[in-house]
């Protein structure tokens, strides 16, 4: 076990001593139960911890079980919120350090810097990961939790609340960046009887892990958020789409769900007002393209996952062709505390038309994987080489991929560029939900292409022929430059056949399958021509056949 500094503030369980007494206690000792660290025994170590603690006499201190810390890569984490200390790589067998250090700490103990990781971050949508018991209910109130909607149903009209979304700047976190309360304006003025909201948390890009950290960490802000969001466009019943993949996060949604009902913050009734909503989990198979939204909603219904043409858009005909509000995890977890704090302080953060922060999974060739969430406006080479600690073995930096299978790669000459919805589109990317994954030397750039191409292929739907036919075409064809097989007229069949499926395509999955294969081409033309002309891999990740065994 490693002792770090310190970390992000806790979240919890209560598996405490039992002989405690009536005062507050001394010190409490939060321990990460998030998936990541949970893979890593970290219920057990709650348990071996708070067993201790009782042995070790310790009556007026706290062993809490939290959500995501953030930094994943030094799971399973322990904090101990008086001091800011942070325990890494902790094992079940291994508590004695934290015990030692519990019986330390004095009414006088500041909690002490805890270095950029956790410094450069400004937390909104995440604000209550590592402080809050996520099944907790009394945990989450304490935090202000459900302040907002109280706020909302006892002194705002529908239109007030909509106002302040909109004036907030909030934009869709899901990848559009949609203005959010232009989406909520729309399905409020629907015509309909029955309006509905749908979170979609059905997250597939490979390397993301942003809505399942915030599920399992905060599930009760969701629903907080989901029933602001309905008493805005006149809804009353909502969904919550989550991939069975996640069965923490499904887990502590339902029971979030059934404590907020007892509790009178979901049925009939909510906070002894005429507003009613309720909200039930739907679960997803995997599919990729249901994250899109009209292919979500099919799979709601019951059918099969494949998206329609639009319009009409879900907003005028969406869930058995009713009025539908669809938002993603994070740009719902944002709505509670914009409605405490007041559009204009959210507002005030990011840069241009970019308000506010975003959440991010740092992954790959990066030495702090994990959960972060940034103001808009902080540069590429803050959040790699300040927040996430640089590239690991000090290699040299050579793109971050953002966006998703739908995003583009970015080098290493942009990494003071600002991140913003737009700066991100200039470059040839997007923002995406949030994954980032950074690559170093050793990775080749049309190998990365190709493996985004091989999941847009095994991923479509097959409803169009764009997407069934191209995508593989287009990983066929990069299979051929990676062998050393290819010609240049093979590379001038990528390029066109690319542009044409990103015109056709029926929907997002589709028309975005060869951005990955643009902006490589755009920033890394150099490797596509090395692999061709040289029948090299700059990277030696290729295995390419010689070219006097070709001739």
């Amino acid at each position: 076990m490693s002792e770090m500094p310190a970390a992000a503030r806790p979240v919890r369980r209560r598996v405490i001593t039992e002989e405690i007494n009536d005062e507050a206690p001394r010190a409490w000792a939060y321990v990460c139960e998030a998936a990541s660290c949970m893979s890593g025994q970290a219920h057990d170590i709650t348990l071996r911890l708070a067993g201790r603690a009782a042995e070790a006499g310790l009556t007026d201190v706290m062993i809490k079980r939290v959500g995501c810390l953030g930094l994943c890569a030094a799971g399973p984490l322990v904090e101990i919120a008086e001091t800011g200390q942070l325990f890494g790589h902790v094992k079940p067998d291994d508590v004695e350090g934290i015990v030692t250090a519990l019986q330390k700490v004095t009414p006088t103990d500041t909690r002490q810097p805890q270095g950029p990781f956790f410094e450069k971050q400004l937390r909104v949508a995440t604000e209550n990961m590592g402080r809050i018991d996520p099944e907790n209910l009394d945990d989450y109130i304490e935090r202000g939790g459900y302040e907002a909607l109280k706020r909302v149903l006892s002194e705002m009209t529908s239109t007030a609340v909509r106002d302040e979304i909109t004036r907030s700047g909030l934009r869709g976190r899901g990848g559009a960046g949609f203005p959010t309360g232009l989406k909520w304006t729309t399905v409020a003025k629907a015509q309909g009887t029955q309006k509905y909201v749908i979170c979609n948390a059905d997250e597939g890009d490979p390397g993301a892990f942003m809505d399942r950290s915030v599920l399992e960490s905060d599930p009760f802000r969701i629903l907080e958020g989901m029933a602001i969001a309905a008493f805005a466009v006149h809804a009353t019943e909502g969904y919550i789409y989550c991939r069975a993949e996640y069965p923490l996060a499904v887990a502590r949604l339902r029971t979030a769900i059934r404590l907020a009902q007892r509790a009178g913050y979901l049925g009939a009734g909510i906070a002894d007002t005429s507003f009613n909503f309720d909200v039930q989990v739907r679960l997803g198979a995997g599919a990729f393209v249901c994250g899109e939204e009209t292919a979500l909603i099919a799979s709601v219904e019951g059918r099969r996952g494949t998206p329609r043409p639009r319009p009409p858009y879900p907003a005028v005909q969406g869930l058995w062709d009713c009025p539908t509000l669809i938002n993603n995890v994070e740009t719902i977890a944002s709505v509670p505390t914009i409605l405490r704090n007041g559009p204009e302080w959210y507002a005030g953060i990011g840069l241009g038309k970019s308000k506010g922060t975003k959440v991010f999974a740092l992954a790959g060739r990066i030495v702090n994987t994990g959960l972060v969430e940034v103001p808009m406006g902080m540069t590429l080479r803050e959040i790699v080489y300040d927040i996430g600690g640089g590239i690991v073995d000090g290699r040299p930096f050579k793109a971050v991929q953002t966006g998703g299978p739908s995003g583009g790669c970015i080098p290493a000459e942009f990494l003071d560029i600002p991140v913003s919805y737009e700066s991100l589109i200039e470059l040839g990317s997007f923002m995406g939900s949030g994954g980032l994954i950074v690559m170093d030397d050793t990775s080749c750039m049309v190998d990365v292409a190709k493996y985004f191409q091989d999941f847009c292929r095994d991923e479509s739907c097959g409803k169009c022929v764009p997407c069934r036919v191209g995508t593989t075409q287009l990983y066929m064809l990069l299979d051929l430059i990676t062998r050393g097989e290819a010609t240049m007229d093979d590379l001038a069949q990528l390029e066109r056949l690319a542009v044409i499926i990103q015109k056709t395509a029926l929907c997002g999955l589709g028309q975005g399958a060869p951005n990955p294969i643009f902006s490589t081409l755009r920033y890394f033309r150099d490797e596509y021509l090395a692999h061709i002309v040289d029948r090299v891999c700059p990277a030696g990740v290729c295995t390419i056949t010689p070219a006097e065994v070709m001739a």
